[in-house]
């Protein structure tokens, strides 16, 4: 792959930096008595009340009420979302240092589909160890639920060209699906695939001068 000069960094969040197990989820949601949990949670994308959340629209409040029509009796919300937090595993310190290595040369921002239990519950934790926060390691942020749309929908890449106020074609985005890179690519974005396993700056390695 030739190197490319690009000003911008823009980075997927679970799968490139946060590290994710969805069978540990399946199994927490199947412990608390739900008996789909194996069909509901995708690997790269989620449906039904999952992606509603994650596309803000629906709030917490309503996830828990609807997804307890599918839970037995007396499971509470904190239970819930205990068992949707075992998706996350964790950020590897070393991935959080080579982000605050990247802005002294770039701008370095987030574009993730995600939902305000993650978000206000274990990434929040991950991201400050250290005692730092997340706009300690970004720019700029893009958050599915608050731009109303979720990847692979090219709403959310305008949204986060107008959020941001970055220009596609200065912009590499990091991504580890297939969909979501092709998604940004029609927007004029430069893309690189995090593969399973691989860390994003090999991959970076490969695509600018580090």
């Amino acid at each position: 792959m030739a190197k490319t000069s690009y000003k911008n960094l823009l980075f997927d969040l679970g799968g490139v930096i946060l590290d994710l197990k969805r069978e540990d989820c399946v199994r927490a949601f199947e412990a608390l008595g739900m008996t789909d949990a194996a069909n509901v949670f995708g690997e790269y994308s989620q449906t039904g009340v999952f992606l509603a959340l994650e596309e803000g629209q629906i709030g917490v409040d309503e996830f828990h009420s609807k997804l307890k029509k599918d839970l037995p009796c007396g499971v509470t919300d904190e239970q819930i979302d205990e068992a949707f937090g075992c998706f996350l595993v964790g950020i590897p310190m070393a991935r959080l240092d080579a982000l605050m290595k990247l802005r002294e040369k770039y701008n370095v921002y987030l574009l993730s589909n995600t939902n305000p239990i993650h978000i206000n519950g274990r990434i929040k934790q991950y991201f400050g160890a250290g005692g730092k926060s997340m706009s300690d390691y970004f720019d700029g942020v893009v958050l599915s639920y608050e731009a109303k749309a979720a990847k692979p929908s090219i709403k959310i890449f305008e949204y986060a060209m107008s959020h941001l106020g970055i220009i596609p074609q200065e912009t590499l985005f990091l991504d580890d699906s297939q969909k979501n890179l092709d998604a940004a690519s029609t927007c004029g974005f430069g893309t690189a695939l995090v593969k399973p396993g691989e860390e994003f700056v090999e991959v970076l390695k490969r695509c600018i001068a580090m």
